[in-house]
C-alpha cells in the first residue's frame, strides 16, 4: 500500500533515508558522506521546503519513501529509498509510478553520478539523462544543494520532458 506520510512516519521516514543510504558509503566523493547520511534537522528542513514524502507500507511497517517537491513548472523526485532488506523486489517502481501520476508536470530527479544503481533504475522506466550544461542549470535553478554536490550529481528527465 502507498499513502502518505505524515507526521508519525517521521522516525520511519528518517530511518529508511539512512539504512538505505548505505548503498552510497564509499561510492560518493567522501566529502558529502555523513554518518548518518541525513540529519534529523535535514529531514525537517527538506519537510519544511515542500518535500512531500510518501510511503510504501507492508505489513504495517513503511519499508520504501519517495519525496516529491513541487518547483513551479517541474517537480522533483527527492529522497527516494527503500530498505536495504527489501530492495530488488519492485517498491521503488511502484513508488514512482504512484507519483507520477499525481502530477502532469515533467518530473527531474537528481542524484549522484557515481550512484550506478539509481541512474539505472530511471533510465529503465524512461527517464533521459540531462548533458552536463543542462544538468547544471537544473540543479542550480530548482536545488538548493552546495556547488560541490552540483559537480558530482547528475539529472534525469522524465519521459517527453523537452530538453531546453
Amino acid at each position: 500500500m502507498i499513502r502518505i506520510c505524515i507526521d508519525r512516519d517521521f522516525e520511519a521516514v528518517l530511518e529508511i533515508i539512512n539504512d538505505a543510504a548505505q548503498a552510497y558509503k564509499g561510492i560518493i566523493p567522501e566529502d558529502r558522506w555523513h554518518d548518518p547520511y541525513m540529519a534529523r534537522r535535514d529531514l525537517h528542513r527538506e519537510i519544511e521546503d515542500g518535500v512531500v514524502f510518501h510511503g510504501y507500507q507492508e505489513e504495517g511497517s513503511l519499508v520504501g519513501v519517495m519525496g516529491m517537491q513541487d518547483r513551479g513548472d517541474v517537480s522533483l523526485i527527492r529522497h527516494a529509498y527503500v530498505r536495504g532488506a527489501r530492495r530488488n523486489r519492485g517498491i521503488g517502481t511502484r513508488l514512482l509510478r504512484f507519483l507520477e501520476s499525481t502530477t502532469a508536470k515533467p518530473l527531474l530527479v537528481g542524484t549522484w553520478a557515481t550512484a550506478f544503481w539509481a541512474i539505472a533504475f530511471y533510465e529503465k522506466h524512461g527517464y533521459a539523462l540531462l548533458p552536463p550544461a543542462q544538468k547544471d542549470q537544473l540543479l542550480k535553478k530548482y536545488w538548493s544543494i552546495p556547488q560541490r554536490q552540483v559537480a558530482t550529481s547528475v539529472v534525469l528527465a522524465s519521459p517527453g520532458r523537452a530538453r531546453r
